[in-house]
């Protein structure tokens, strides 16, 4: 019984990472979706159901250094976080300009606030110290590797 337990938690977490990670990749695109809270609960679920899926995610060219920078550092690059508040802004903004339906202007709105605290919230990575931090994590992929 225990075990088959084991086995509907694992296929429940690799499912929600799967969707997590799909929701995360479209928010890269969709402004009003948020990337970094769907990768990181995509790197969750898979480093306790896949242990696979976790090192691919994590030793990806693209997603692996922004979570892995979130997850020990709590910090973005200086460029990241410009670009990600630039595309937050001017994607919510033309939806605001667009619709007319004042309970999605409100909701956008409320979004559109809490992304942006959040963002502003978080440590800002200067360029000299993104290469020890790059240094760090390939160093923690190389021991995912082994």
């Amino acid at each position: 019984m225990q075990v088959q337990m084991k086995k509907v938690k694992r296929i429940i977490l690799l499912t929600a990472g799967v969707l997590a990670l799909s929701a995360g990749i479209i928010g890269i695109f969709l402004p009003v979706l948020p990337t970094t809270p769907f990768l990181l609960l995509s790197s969750w679920c898979f480093l306790n159901s896949s242990e696979k899926l976790y090192r691919w995610l994590m030793t990806h060219p693209v997603l692996g250094y922004p979570i892995f920078l979130y997850q020990k550092k709590r910090a973005v690059p200086r460029k990241t976080k410009i670009s990600a508040l630039v595309l937050l802004w001017l994607g919510i903004g033309i939806s605001l300009f667009l619709i007319e339906n004042r309970r999605i202007e409100s909701l956008l709105f409320i979004i559109l606030a809490g992304v942006t605290i959040h963002l502003l919230r978080l440590k800002t990575l200067n360029e000299p110290h993104n290469e020890s931090f790059a240094e760090e994590y390939r160093d923690f992929t190389r021991q995912l590797s082994t």
